[in-house]
C-alpha cells in the first residue's frame, strides 16, 4: 500500500494535536519555524542529518 507523504503527515499531525493537546501558539511556532528553516542557508546543513 502506497499512502502519499503529505497524506501521512497530516494523519500524524492530526492525531498528535488530538492525543496530546498541544497549545495553538506551539504548533504555529514549529510549522512557521520549520517552514523559515527549509528555506534558509541552514537547509544544505540539517539535510543530511535528517535523512
Amino acid at each position: 500500500m502506497d499512502v502519499p507523504l503529505w497524506l501521512a503527515l497530516l494523519v500524524v499531525g492530526v492525531l498528535g494535536v488530538k492525543l496530546i493537546r498541544p497549545p495553538w501558539w506551539l504548533i504555529a511556532v514549529l510549522l512557521v519555524g520549520g517552514y523559515l528553516l527549509a528555506n534558509s542557508l541552514l537547509a544544505p546543513v540539517i539535510d543530511p542529518v535528517l535523512k
